[in-house]
């Protein structure tokens, strides 16, 4: 999604969010992520102001204070950006995957089902179309964020395949869009 992202080109238009549009994404982060409600003053205080920046392909992504914090494709659930997710990273639900797929993991490549089961790896229990961080073995910080593609005990049994979807990485293009002004 964001592999040759760059912000002067991509995105079309930034705007000021109305008082009643924040409760309603607030109300729907909390309800979608019940790890950020320790953090919710913190992450999405009520008084800072909030831009939605529209970009090519339908993606949308809320900037608090001028930093991206949140985004979504389409009209998808909104997900944390990397940055976020490395200053607080018990806002997802985690997997791991093994050494040899780190590389393929910082390119943009998804997850396989033998890169989640093998030595390294970690498989924790997640249903099928949710947002997950990915961990690498040895590694304290996420690699990425993804959509789970196959619930974690289809990814036992089947273990060939796309097993999460790879959204967002680091050194892609939202990891290196900064400010929003």
């Amino acid at each position: 999604m964001f592999k040759k992202f760059v912000a002067k080109e991509n995105v079309s238009g930034v705007t000021q969010m109305k008082s009643s549009a924040i409760r309603g994404v607030r109300a729907k982060l909390i309800e979608d992520y019940p790890g950020l409600e320790e953090f919710q003053d913190v992450i999405l205080p009520k008084k800072e102001s909030y831009n939605l920046v529209k970009c090519h392909e339908r993606i949308e992504i809320i900037a608090i204070g001028g930093e991206p914090v949140f985004f979504r494709q389409r009209d998808g659930p909104y997900m944390p950006t990397l940055r976020l997710l490395h200053k607080y990273p018990t806002i997802l639900p985690w997997q791991q995957v093994d050494k040899g797929a780190i590389r393929f993991v910082l390119s943009g490549a998804n997850i396989m089902c033998p890169g989640l089961t093998s030595a390294g790896a970690k498989l924790a229990p997640a249903e099928e179309d949710s947002i997950v961080a990915i961990m690498a073995e040895g590694k304290t910080h996420s690699l990425s964020i993804g959509l789970m593609k196959l619930s974690s005990e289809e990814i036992h049994t089947v273990n060939k395949g796309i097993g999460i979807e790879n959204i967002h990485y680091l050194n892609d293009g939202l990891w290196h869009m900064t400010q929003i002004k």
